[in-house]
């Protein structure tokens, strides 16, 4: 099954150093009274570029996570079918050789659509590339940045286009011009009822593949940080070619479901990347004395970026161990009765042991492969995942404990010792980095632990007022929790309070105005900002969770993490701040 994963995103890296109260507030989600941008001496103010449209697919008020479907892609698909793509026809649902009926008529009936046909099926063949994976990559890549029709037109600027998608972007006009003759639209209208009817077939499954990943994790779905997970459904694709993408903090992958069924591993894949990612890249500079294992790998067959980027692998490696710890090994391990006699207890506990060992050596066998791909961290993560799970503390909690106390040496001794195989499996990840502007640009920043940017691009956001405020000031407050600006931080999140609507960000700036007061002694006004949170109703368990744990005891700053850095001493590079949801 092909699965072609591209990331449009800064790899750039920073260490983060933060002070405690910012560890332990966190910064969710929003923000305040605006926070005075400081330019280094001598410097002028930093002036964001114009900030970019977001991709078509994408609604900047949307959901955090959702399961879709795009007419713009249909169409494209339908252009695609039209002009001889039968990959994974005969494992398609009906719908798909409905709808080429559909056109094969219309085209049919109308010297126009057979005309417009042939064009762009003439277009197509010209820009064939030898593998069909990457052949229909391209024109995927193009349909997310295509608005609705009747425009089908581009939604932002060539030059922030994926680069696979500006191979193919001459097809446009030819596409417009399809889909106006063969009434592709009345088509897409007709057969919109059966795409309603797939997605809410899949909305239970991919919900469950969520929670139960959460629940592994043991992190509620990714808070309010401007991120969003898309799934979308497109019938008329191959089953067996799913695309990811990745443009700034919008993961999007698109499928086709085969009898009700998509493949769900390959999201879940993607989904790990959603979660994970941030949790990483926000400890970049601890990563950085893994730097030797770039050495290691360099003849591993690898994609460039995990050759050349160590956050990349660490990432990669992480997320295939979490894939190896639960994963379905088809092996029931059969559980001991309470109330087996004690004349059959050996025999059972024998039985036990078989299937744990079975089911064991399958998760072993799925690292090991991952390692002998080039994957070489796999292994360590791994281990340190079998503790995890017999601990109360959430992945983002531990994370920074599995990242600082890796013992590199130890590790690179294990990683020279691997035999890398010739090819290794096709879900290689491939990044092209597109530079995020204006409040996407300071969010990435403040993600990786760089207030001081993040403060200056919000704050000519607000000044030039080029972007919603509410959000511009939510990085403000966050911002300065990590430098430790508490009292501008508390004037932010007030300022948040009074110009957005966002139920999440409401509830999170009253849940650390609260922690806030509680740190400075001011209890009764702490309770009142827990309670405001709860009238909030933002429906989420661990906004409830938090804000009822604030009413039930005061909120307390936890010790301070000490942790070694190998470029700073540890008073000087205390450990980086959480910039998801506090637990």
């Amino acid at each position: 099954m092909a699965f072609s994963m591209r990331f449009f995103l800064p790899l750039t890296r920073f260490s983060l150093p933060v002070i405690a109260i910012s560890l332990a507030l966190g910064s969710c989600c929003f923000a305040q009274t605006p926070v005075k941008a400081k330019s280094p001496v001598g410097q002028s103010p930093i002036t964001p570029p114009p900030p970019p449209k977001p991709p078509a697919l994408v609604d900047p008020a949307g959901p955090a996570i959702s399961l879709q479907t795009s007419e713009a892609l249909f169409d494209i698909a339908a252009a695609l079918n039209a002009c001889g793509y039968d990959n994974g026809l005969e494992n398609s649902d009906p719908i798909r050789q409905h709808v080429r009926d559909q056109i094969n008529q219309a085209t049919q009936q109308s010297a126009d659509a057979r005309d417009a046909r042939d064009r762009i099926c003439f277009y197509i063949d010209q820009h064939r590339l030898a593998d069909s994976a990457h052949d229909l990559a391209q024109y995927v890549s193009l349909a997310l940045y295509l608005t609705p029709p009747p425009d089908l037109a581009p939604s932002v600027d060539e030059a922030d286009m994926p680069p696979d998608s500006t191979q193919v972007a001459d097809i446009v006009p030819l596409l417009q011009k399809f889909v106006q003759a063969a009434q592709l639209h009345v088509i897409w209208v007709e057969n919109h009822p059966t795409y309603d009817a797939e997605v809410a077939q899949l909305h239970d499954p991919l919900t469950k593949m969520i929670v139960d990943t959460n629940i592994y994790l043991k992190m509620p779905a990714s808070a309010y940080d401007g991120r969003r997970f898309l799934v979308v459904l497109e019938p008329m694709l191959s089953p067996a070619e799913t695309n990811a993408r990745v443009y700034g903090a919008d993961y999007v992958v698109v499928v086709s479901p085969s009898n009700g069924q998509i493949p769900m591993q390959q999201v879940r894949h993607t989904y790990l990347h959603y979660e994970i990612e941030p949790l990483l890249y926000q400890r970049a500079g601890a990563i950085d004395r893994m730097l030797p294992f770039l050495k290691v790998v360099r003849d591993a067959p690898l994609d460039f970026i995990y050759r050349s980027d160590i956050v990349s692998l660490v990432i990669e490696s992480m997320i295939r161990a979490v894939e190896a710890r639960t994963m379905s090994t088809g092996i029931t391990i059969h559980q001991i009765p309470a109330n087996t006699e004690r004349v059959d207890l050996e025999r059972i506990y024998r039985e036990h042991n078989a299937d744990v060992q079975k089911d064991t050596a399958i998760r072993e066998q799925s690292v090991g492969r991952s390692m002998s791909e080039g994957y070489v961290l796999s292994q360590y993560f791994y281990d340190q995942l079998v503790a995890f799970e017999h601990t109360p503390v959430s992945l983002q909690e531990s994370i920074g404990e599995m990242v600082y106390g890796m013992p590199v040496d130890q590790e690179l001794h294990r990683a020279r010792e691997v035999h890398f195989v010739e090819e290794g499996s096709q879900d290689v990840l491939r990044r092209t980095p597109i530079q995020p502007r204006g409040l996407d640009l300071a969010e990435l920043n403040l993600s990786k632990g760089d207030a001081k940017t993040a403060t200056g691009l919000s704050e000519t956001a607000l000044k030039e007022h080029t972007a919603d405020p509410a959000r511009a000031n939510f990085i403000l407050a966050r911002a300065s929790l990590m430098t430790g600006n508490i009292d501008d931080a508390e004037s932010a999140f007030k300022e948040t309070v009074r110009l957005s609507s966002d139920p999440r960000m409401l509830a999170w700036s009253h849940i650390y105005l609260g922690r806030i007061l509680d740190v400075e002694d001011k209890r009764d006004d702490a309770m009142l900002e827990y309670k405001a949170a709860l009238t909030v109703r933002d429906g989420q368990p661990d906004t409830k969770q938090a804000a009822e744990k604030g009413l039930k005891n005061p909120f307390a700053l936890p010790k301070r993490e000490v942790t070694e850095d190998q470029d700073d001493p540890p008073s000087k590079n205390p450990p980086p701040a959480n910039t998801q949801h506090p637990q």
